[in-house]
């Protein structure tokens, strides 16, 4: 699949009106789209077994969209058939007041991927160029020391956001971050699913009802974001989602692309160097009910079976009270002599 229609190349300046929800590539129709999916779901749980065990590098899959884009729904799919001991998603809703005591990335470094680990965010720091820009009244609970005029605060994040990314990247971990471009047609026929249909009510709140009226707000915050935070090292994708199945087709394949680039290969028994004539140490058990000590001298190691006394050190040595009375203990009537 050529990924070039969906990627934001750096500086580049975005018209979501250039973007057509609608796209569906060269699929014809979704039975076609249905095996593509199923051959990169499998390709993808090799790679994963690959990553974890190579331990070298992380992902951080970034998912940022309008309410009802299908977010759940790329994670439920594309990540079927990933080993769950590998992979964790975590999903951002609005902070804690302990989370607002903080830094806005903070609470999302909590939840950053460990080598040979896949981490999934449902939203993310980007949150705060979005919803927050859109609410800037938000901003007052935030306890910012001073607040820039006009646009200087959303340049700032995104510059910090964009080093964020530089440093987790220069550290190992992989970035792909993808907008699921809905419009806004599909999301009303979306959210009148969710209502008539009782399984999927609990999908619905009337939160995303009043969000919707600032929707041309969050087009222009989703394009800024786009044109300032997309990098050669973190790019962004803009996925077309009109249609579910060419979104999760899209996703998956570019994830199964970004980690056959790594081109990792499974660890191998390494041998014992020819130029160290150090022998490994010894390790010490994990067992904690009996304790663990360097390797005994063969003379001394025989002096102790033979009954021969030792000059153990004064934290090892009974004293003559405890001993006696473990003699009184075991043998009533018969007194211990030194």
């Amino acid at each position: 699949m050529d990924h070039s229609p969906f990627l934001i190349r750096p500086r580049q300046k975005v018209s979501l009106q250039n973007h057509d929800p609608r796209f569906h590539g060269d699929f014809k129709d979704k039975g076609a789209a249905k095996k593509r999916l199923e051959k990169d779901i499998v390709r993808l749980r090799e790679l994963q077994d690959v990553f974890y065990a190579a331990d070298s590098h992380s992902l951080l899959i970034i998912l940022q969209a309008m309410d009802a884009a299908g977010k759940d729904g790329v994670i439920k799919h594309v990540m079927s058939g990933l080993n769950p001991q590998g992979c964790r998603v975590t999903s951002f809703r609005a902070p804690s007041h302990r989370e607002l005591d903080h830094d806005y990335l903070w609470r999302c470094k909590l939840s950053l991927p460990e080598r040979g680990q896949i981490g999934i965010f449902n939203r993310s720091y980007y949150e705060e160029v979005l919803v927050v820009r859109v609410h800037p009244e938000l901003l007052a609970a935030q306890k910012l020391p001073k607040i820039p005029e006009g646009d200087a605060l959303w340049t700032r994040r995104y510059r910090e956001i964009n080093n964020f990314e530089k440093y987790l990247t220069d550290n190992g971990t992989r970035i792909l971050k993808f907008f699921l471009h809905l419009s806004r047609e599909e999301q009303k026929e979306r959210f009148l699913d969710r209502i008539t249909r009782r399984e999927k009510n609990w999908k619905f709140s009337l939160s995303d009802v009043r969000e919707r009226q600032h929707w041309d707000a969050y087009q222009r915050a989703y394009e800024e974001m786009l044109s300032h935070t997309s990098t050669r090292h973190a790019p962004w994708y803009v996925i077309l989602a009109d249609r579910k199945w060419f979104t999760r087709i899209a996703i998956a394949n570019i994830i199964v692309k970004t980690l056959e680039s790594l081109r990792l290969r499974y660890p191998t028994l390494s041998e014992p160097s020819a130029h160290s004539s150090r022998k490994p140490e010894k390790r010490c058990s994990r067992r904690v009910d009996r304790p663990c000590f360097p390797a005994q001298d063969p003379a001394r190691t025989s002096g102790m079976l033979q009954g021969a006394p030792l000059n153990e050190p004064p934290f090892l040595q009974p004293s003559r009270r405890s001993l006696h009375s473990l003699s009184s203990a075991l043998h009533p009537g018969h007194a211990f002599s030194a």
